[in-house]
């Protein structure tokens, strides 16, 4: 997936970062898409056309490891980027173990969520082209 039509939603309770994520993606090329919570993304978002989502670890409700769980069973699951501002060990080394991309600690840079990022979507590329050859080989 290239980062023309890449769409990545960013899912975090602090109205600043999403700002600040949002205005990073789209100044180079993704298109992104915000919600405050899980729940938000859950009942309004469009996964299937979403390339990769960036969600903060803690949140009032759902957070990111639950998040994590819920894409983690759709049929061509979307990678996960972790962000948080309190780092810890045992919710990093779980957020890995269940397959995310990465686990950044807030404040990141540039080219730390970008090569996250584009992680991702090599990641997302990958697992759509093996369902496509699964499927022509039915």
């Amino acid at each position: 997936m290239s980062r023309n039509g890449a769409r990545i939603i960013v899912v975090d309770d602090d109205i600043s970062v999403r700002r600040a994520l949002s205005r990073l993606l789209i100044s180079a090329g993704y298109q992104a898409q915000t919600f405050e919570s899980v729940r938000d993304l859950l009942m309004n978002g469009e996964l299937g056309r979403t390339a990769c989502v960036i969600v903060d670890v803690r949140m009032p409700g759902p957070g990111g490891l639950e998040l994590q769980e819920i894409l983690s069973q759709v049929p061509v699951p979307i990678p996960i980027i972790f962000i948080t501002g309190n780092p810890d060990v045992p919710t990093a080394v779980k957020a890995m173990k269940a397959g995310a991309v990465d686990f950044l600690s807030k404040p990141f840079s540039e080219e730390e969520l970008f090569g996250a990022v584009e992680r991702a979507l090599a990641l997302r590329s990958a697992s759509t082209d093996q369902r496509r050859m699964a499927h022509r080989r039915r």
